[in-house]
């Protein structure tokens, strides 16, 4: 059932746009953006929208810090605070200032929670067909918007007996359905729940459902009446005497054997009643937000069990799982989140929960925005708000394949392949496939610039943080430079690219990109899973290319890249090895002069740890994280000496994550890279020693540098931070698109580099050095 299907167009015609709500977390403001419909992509559906859930919770706080000073903001978010300190100690004032700009003035989405039909089935998704009704969870993928892709773990199919409005509860109800299996409910206990909001009204109800007794604690009387019509035996203020008497009666007065914080907001009251009112050696457990400063004393008299409950349940903020619908064994694990989803739905169905009483309001999504603001300033009081969509106006049914965009998820990935050896590359390697004749110095496009034009029109393959803080202003104030066209995986990141840099057009689909015969230049600014599949593609639709690195993650994508060059005949190609192009550093190599003797080179890389979560650490998909930003400083000390290294030996520490690096010159010299990733984060990032002709050369982080010779040379620090060599490299890779000038990296040195960087894992694996050769 994957694949090409028989749909119905999920927007009538190829370039219709699709309403998405979104918050700017800089200023507060939310509006209904016409954005490009997302593309169905393997391993997940395209779902049209009937209705989706307002959290009245999670999102109006989410609302409420946005409206925020930045003051405000700082004192709600003290986490991320210390993230931009140490980002300003790693990458200087100016680049954290870009980085944090971007991410605040961006157009963030709002929902987790809706049901819709299936428009679309992409590859390898066989449970669900076109017109199928399913319920959908998650904060990047159940958005308040007409039209999501979903992947295959976040969501279900709704049998026919529960309404659509009442489906869109799911995730909510995952929410709820994990915290009582936190708390390990037995039939015939008593629980507490604080906090009759959407969470805490369906907690109440799931224990009701097991036989449990339930007393509700509020404010808001109308929450507690809701609360009791639902089947709590007993409701009431927090401070009301009628709790403390309903635990005593219901439990003889040992006290409640769970309580379930589903409170939110700064008080700490909901945590000192929860050890009052809890029994010896009873359970809480926090599903909220709630402040939890616990009261020692009677958290330990009791010996009180706190447990967390994390959000939809297990796989839940696990990219295997969400994104690439890696399922858990369900010997292992009885209760994921996809099953959760599907157990609510279930006892939808079976009238077990009943949410209709819940919704307090249904609002047209085209109201969405007014809707917001009248629960934000209380002039809409709510338990649950739905967001009903409009019936669309496409034909009933058609024909066609999937969505053409290629992402990260959707491009194929080729194994790492065993990096060959000197041997065996003069036999059978890069040798008259890859890199002979029209490879490096054939026919080409050499010498091909844009005839007299002027401006060069560049469109963008991705626009994650680093292309919106390190490259995309270096061009958007540029005359001589027009950005045309930015493609992304969602919709409204590439919006977000187009209104604020001033792209003409944005996309979800890259053939807008590469089928353009306007666009003169494409940037690839992708994950590393799909940057040497798109050069191939960029390569041999005639555009010049630009490559965040790595270029290929295997030799496999490397013969690739260097087939769509030979087949082509197109070797307009740059890395953004930007490193080579610093300015502080030119001018030391300058200062350094020419070199007579060998050199050794010491490169010490302060690389930190990753963060929780990061993308960087899905090995099996995005490669090692050396794989990925190696290249760099094997770039840098290859130009520093001017020659490409013939020779990898690696070793590293227990997990492969502090690597010591060696490479070897064809004249002799050496250079050692330190990768480390134990180092402290006040300790600068890159500090590179260049010893040679009775000389040294010292390089400081980008921010200063000195010559050690007969005469002390030291280049002053950079009053504006540090200049890692962006802006020129943009300069020099344009310049070369305008006049058909050679390429500011040689071709050659780009694969050196690359086969360098991949022979570190070689390396590791067969515990030797590995011959590196490229033909010229």
């Amino acid at each position: 059932m994957g694949g090409t299907v028989s749909r119905a167009h999920p927007t009538g015609k190829a370039n219709s746009r699709v309403k998405h709500l979104v918050q700017n977390y800089k200023s507060g403001e939310l509006a209904l953006l016409d954005v490009s419909p997302p593309a169905c992509k393997a391993g997940g559906v395209l779902v049209r929208t009937l209705y989706s859930l307002i959290s009245t919770g999670t999102e109006l706080m989410k609302v409420s810090e946005a409206g925020m000073s930045l003051l405000g903001k700082a004192r709600a978010r003290p986490d991320q605070v210390a993230k931009v300190a140490a980002s300003v100690t790693t990458n200087g004032l100016a680049a954290t200032y870009r980085k944090v700009t971007n991410r605040l003035d961006s157009y963030t989405p709002l929902g987790y929670s809706l049901c819709g039909e299936v428009v679309e089935v992409g590859a390898g998704v066989d449970d669900v067909v076109v017109g199928d009704l399913v319920a959908c969870a998650g904060n990047e993928h159940a958005l308040h918007s007409e039209l999501n892709w979903v992947p295959r773990n976040l969501y279900v199919r709704v049998p026919s007996e529960v309404e659509p409005s009442h489906a869109a509860f799911a995730t909510v109800g995952a929410i709820a359905m994990q915290g009582v299996r936190r708390g390990e409910p037995r039939l015939g206990d008593v629980a507490l729940v604080i906090g009759l909001g959407l969470i805490g009204q369906l907690v109440a109800q799931l224990l009701t459902a097991s036989g449990v007794r339930v007393v509700g604690v509020d404010p808001d009387p109308v929450r507690c009446e809701l609360a009791e019509a639902l089947g709590a035996v007993m409701c009431a203020a927090p401070e009301s005497q009628l709790v403390d008497a309903a635990v005593a009666e219901l439990t003889d007065g040992h006290g409640v054997d769970q309580v379930y914080l589903a409170a939110g907001g700064g008080s700490n009251q909901p945590v000192e009643l929860a050890a009052r009112l809890s029994r010896d050696r009873g359970t809480v457990v926090d599903i909220g937000k709630c402040r939890l400063d616990l009261p020692w004393n009677a958290y330990y008299e009791k010996e009180l069990d706190v447990r967390f409950s994390r959000s939809y349940g297990p796989g839940r903020y696990d990219p295997e799982y969400e994104l690439e619908g890696r399922d858990y064994p369900i010997g292992y694990v009885r209760w994921t989140e996809r099953r959760n989803l599907s157990c609510f739905v279930d006892l939808l169905a079976r009238g077990s929960v009943d949410v209709g009483s819940l919704v307090s309001h249904v609002a047209e999504f085209a109201d969405a925005v007014d809707t917001y603001r009248r629960l934000s300033e209380g002039e809409l009081k709510a338990v649950a708000v739905l967001f009903r969509y409009p019936t669309p106006t496409y034909p009933a049914s058609a024909t066609g394949n999937t969505a053409a965009f290629v992402s990260t998820a959707s491009l194929p990935r080729h194994g790492h392949a065993k990096l060959l050896s000197e041997k065996d590359l003069r036999g059978k390697g890069l040798h008259g496939k890859g890199l002979h004749g029209k490879g490096l110095h054939g026919k080409g496009l050499h010498g091909k610039g844009l005839h007299g034009k002027d401006t060069v029109r560049v469109a963008f393959i991705g626009a994650g943080n680093y292309a919106c803080s390190m490259l995309l202003p270096h061009l958007r104030d540029r005359q001589d430079v027009r950005l045309s066209t930015v493609a992304t995986t969602t919709a409204l990141s590439a919006a977000n690219a187009e209104r604020k840099f001033g792209f003409e057009a944005s996309s979800t689909d890259v053939a807008d990109v590469l089928t353009d015969p306007d666009v003169d230049a494409v940037f690839v600014v992708t994950r590393h899973s799909s940057h040497a599949e798109l050069v191939g593609r960029a390569l041999r639709a005639g555009k010049a290319v630009f490559v965040e690195k790595p270029l290929a993650l295997s030799e496999d994508e490397l013969r690739g890249v260097l087939a769509a060059v030979e087949e082509s005949g197109n070797d307009r190609l740059q890395v953004g090895f930007n490193r080579r192009f610093a300015p502080l550093l030119r001018k030391a190599k300058g200062r350094f002069g020419r070199r007579v003797g060998p050199a050794t080179v010491r490169y010490l890389v302060n690389a930190g740890r990753l963060e929780q979560g990061s993308w960087y650490s899905r090995q099996h998909t995005e490669g090692s994280r050396f794989a990925g930003e190696g290249g760099h400083f094997i770039d840098t000390v290859s130009w520093l000496l001017d020659a490409d290294p013939i020779s990898v030996y690696a070793c590293a520490d227990q997990g492969n994550t502090g690597l010591q690096v060696l490479l070897r010159y064809p004249d002799g010299s050496t250079a050692a890279i330190t990768y480390a990733t134990g180092g402290a984060a006040s300790f600068p990032k890159e500090t590179l020693d260049v010893v040679a002709d009775g000389k040294v050369l010292r390089l400081d982080d980008f921010a200063s540098a000195q010559l050690y010779a007969r005469r002390r040379s030291t280049s002053p620090r950079l009053p504006k931070g540090r200049d890692k060599g962006q802006r020129a490299q943009l300069d020099a890779f344009l310049d070369a698109v305008r006049t058909g000038a050679a390429m500011p990296i040689p071709l050659a040195s780009l694969v050196s580099t690359t086969l360098a960087t991949l022979a570190v894992n070689s390396s590791l694996t067969s515990a030797g050095p590995v011959g590196i050769e490229v033909p010229r």
